[in-house]
């Protein structure tokens, strides 16, 4: 149940499409107010995505592969049926007030909050804040507090001009598309970090979205490791998310 529940909820992300790696560029150096401005002039604005995403899950015991199909309306559901060897065998629905789930190899359910999530990768996540981590945006957002800026890796290198002693945050933006080619949220005093890198992102309809997505979520000396490939991407698409949970199934507390 675990596996099949984090190979969905952390993936939770365009037809022809230019595929761009971003690392072949010399950087420009930019005022940190220029290079937020960027990011944020290409914040995804289309209302749905509707894709298949082949999904790879690794934990210190378990490892497991999935595919699954993703639906999302934004800033109002994430969606996802997940299937091994073409059998369905779970089901999400994420919205900014709830996470449900249920899986049909142990026939249990959560009907609950971001608690579990936040717990599982050592970071308070919101909705919106899972949503920019999908289609490669700053998940905690540039727009309050101050910024500084330094080139480094061939990109932007963003964080707080005063990251504390305890949490840190870090997001590298690409020079060439604004998107992020990686952001790190770190929590020394509980030795928790939550890596997210973008590899590669894909062109449609003049909109760069992830083509690949990685997830490292280390706790102590736990590691887990999500790999994420978004195939057949279709934007603003009128979309149903169908959620029901099976009579009978026996529900997970937390």
């Amino acid at each position: 149940m675990k596996i099949l529940f984090w190979g969905l909820s952390f993936i939770v992300l365009f037809n022809s499409c230019k595929v761009t790696k971003g690392t072949e560029t010399n950087v420009r150096s930019l005022s940190v107010k220029k290079v937020i401005k960027e990011h944020e002039r290409v914040a995804f604005s289309k209302k749905t995505i509707q894709a298949k995403i082949k999904t790879h899950y690794k934990d210190e015991k378990n490892s497991q592969s999935l595919t699954v199909k993703l639906r999302l309306k934004k800033d109002a559901v994430i969606w996802m049926s997940g299937t091994f060897l073409g059998i369905p065998v779970a089901k999400v629905m994420i919205t900014p007030t709830s996470v449900q789930y249920y899986e049909k190899i142990n026939n249990t359910y959560f009907d609950g909050d971001f608690s579990l999530i936040s717990e599982a990768l050592g970071v308070d996540l919101n909705f919106h804040q899972l949503q920019n981590i999908i289609v490669g945006e700053a998940v905690l957002g540039l727009n309050e507090g101050k910024f500084k800026s330094q080139i480094d890796q061939r990109a932007h290198l963003v964080s707080p001009k005063n990251n504390s002693s305890i949490f840190s945050i870090f997001y590298w933006i690409n020079p060439n598309h604004f998107k992020l080619d990686k952001q790190i949220l770190e929590n020394q005093n509980q030795e928790q970090q939550l890596a997210i890198s973008y590899p590669e992102y894909q062109k449609t309809s003049a909109t760069f979205f992830p083509k690949k997505l990685l997830i490292n979520a280390t706790q102590s000396k736990n590691n887990t490791r999500i790999e994420m490939e978004f195939r057949n991407v279709i934007l603003n698409k009128k979309l149903t998310f169908p959620f029901s949970i099976p009579s009978g199934y026996t529900e997970i507390k937390l």
